[in-house]
């Protein structure tokens, strides 16, 4: 049961996360750099823009799909969540923890939540 516009639908929303990711990765590392801020002082902000662009990039896979949302959600996630960890036990030579994988089950929940959202928003625009 493929769909034609699923995969490049949940590619789209990791792209969109990775984006998301990155561009506020270098502008919190300006932050830290430039003032006295420590890591620990955003911890907050950073978890909070996390979960954010997760649930974007469930949005944007979501209304791309047009349909079944949540699996387009969950599969952005389950991409990001599999580079992740491919990136920290190959680069870095250790596993999730078991607060990794508390977040990344968060990640999951909302980035499906996105995509239920995303494909209410892109059926809205048809009619």
């Amino acid at each position: 049961m493929a769909y034609r516009g699923f995969l490049p639908a949940v590619f789209f929303g990791l792209g969109t996360i990775l984006v998301i990711a990155l561009s506020f990765s270098f502008l919190v590392s300006l932050v830290l750099s430039l003032t006295s801020l420590t890591e620990q002082s955003v911890h907050w902000v950073i978890l909070i823009v996390a979960f954010l662009a997760m649930f974007i990039g469930g949005l944007v896979s979501g209304a791309k799909a047009k349909e079944k949302g949540w699996i387009a959600g969950i599969s952005t996630a389950l991409l990001f969540s599999f580079l992740t960890f491919l990136i920290q036990f190959l680069g870095y030579d250790s596993g999730f923890t078991s607060e990794q994988y508390l977040f990344h089950g968060g990640y999951l929940l909302v980035a499906a939540c996105g995509g239920i959202i995303g494909v209410n928003l892109s059926s809205g625009k048809q009619g």
